[in-house]
């Protein structure tokens, strides 16, 4: 049975970075829809889940029933902690991994780099260049190819203002956002290898699409967001390379 994608609804929007210029989003479905699309596709009683511990990591299993070879079909995948309820949020994460395995909104993997620019008046300061933002946001249109990649993607705010859409319009047509979304970029400073925190951002950034399931790549992370030349470039990852084994994490 094919798993049709998500629809505009069932997809969240999460801030990922904010800066004083503006912020990154993140897409993600719920568990919520993995519930409902399996009951959709397989039916309430055509599927099931379990979760059990494996060298002490949470597991979610999916098991999903083949009439033809009259067996359970298992999906498996890990979970991480929430910032809030570890352990339900373990649950949670895990099951949605799982989510994933089946095939429920694979093509979130295939979602641009998202950067939508903030009015000063959004912004709330918490100190040390730390920022954030009540604005909300959500997804308003998205559209899929044959092969399930995201062509058409329009993202609004909570007041019902568009502040994003991809693909871009035409370089004579292009808009504001995109202008402003290209003038953001800083040229990268060494310096800020010595910032525990920029480090840091990137571990967070490396984790995160490990957790997606995306290969992660420390060039296109960086050029999405500095201008750097390649000898900066070269440092940068030496160092981080350094960083990670200076913290057991290589």
């Amino acid at each position: 049975m094919n798993i049709r994608t998500l629809n505009a609804d069932e997809i969240e929007c999460r801030v990922q970075q904010i800066t004083e210029k503006g912020c990154s989003l993140l897409l993600y479905k719920d568990a919520r829809v993995d519930m409902k699309l399996l009951d959709e596709v397989f039916g309430p009683m055509g599927w099931q889940r379990s979760h059990e511990l494996i060298n002490g990591q949470l597991f979610c299993n999916i098991d999903i029933w083949d009439a033809d070879k009259k067996c359970w079909i298992r999906k498996q995948d890990v979970g991480t902690e929430s910032n809030t309820e570890a352990e339900k949020g373990r649950a949670s994460d895990s099951f949605k991994r799982a989510g994933f395995n089946v095939g429920i909104g694979r093509e979130l993997y295939t979602v641009p780099f998202i950067w939508i620019p903030l009015s000063k008046e959004e912004l709330i300061s918490k100190g040390s260049s730390k920022w954030s933002t009540y604005t909300k946001f959500s997804v308003k249109e998205i559209k899929y190819n044959d092969k399930r990649e995201i062509v058409n993607l329009i993202i609004c705010d909570n007041k019902g203002n568009e502040r994003y859409r991809f693909p871009h319009k035409s370089s004579d047509k292009i808009t504001t956002q995109t202008k402003e979304s290209s003038s953001l970029k800083k040229t990268f400073n060494l310096k800020w290898l010595n910032m525990p925190e920029f480090m840091k951002w990137m571990l967070d950034e490396e984790i995160e699409a490990k957790n997606k399931g995306v290969r992660f790549s420390l060039r296109n992370l960086i050029d999405s967001n500095y201008r750097i030349d390649d000898n900066a470039f070269n440092v940068l990852t030496n160092a981080y390379i350094q960083y990670k084994t200076n913290n057991n994490l290589s």
